[in-house]
């Protein structure tokens, strides 16, 4: 089957991954986009599972006062480089309102549940293992 150029700059723009990436997927979804979707999800999982072993010791504290509080959320990821990506920031941007969002005693819990499926679809764009 032929996979059209139209159908990979879709899929990309959806998902935010290489162009190979998409066409890969494509193929194996027999030009379906949905699927294609789904099946890189599934693989984002096992990427984001393998890269988790792997050390994380830079990233960036972001913080945000509110009435009487003051929280910080500290997201770590591989090397400086993607520290400084407009993703990642993006991302670090979105776990501190998530967190400043949430009131429990078991913030960090809480916030990375409900950061995980960015976290794994950042994970595999990037292709580093990010902790929050």
């Amino acid at each position: 089957m032929t996979i059209k150029a139209q159908d990979v700059k879709e899929l990309r723009e959806k998902t935010g991954l290489g162009m190979m990436e998409c066409k890969k997927a494509l193929e194996e979804a027999n030009g379906n986009l949905e699927e294609a979707i789904k099946n890189l999800r599934k693989s984002s999982a096992l990427k984001a599972e393998k890269k988790a072993s792997r050390t994380a010791v830079e990233g960036i504290i972001t913080s945000k006062i509110t009435d009487n509080e003051i929280t910080f959320v500290e997201v770590n990821c591989e090397t400086d480089f993607v520290a400084k990506d407009e993703n990642f920031i993006n991302f670090c941007e979105e776990a501190l309102k998530v967190a400043v969002e949430t009131s429990s005693k078991n913030l960090l819990e809480e916030v990375s549940e409900k950061m995980e499926k960015q976290r794994m679809s950042l994970v595999q764009k990037i292709g580093e293992n990010i902790i929050i």
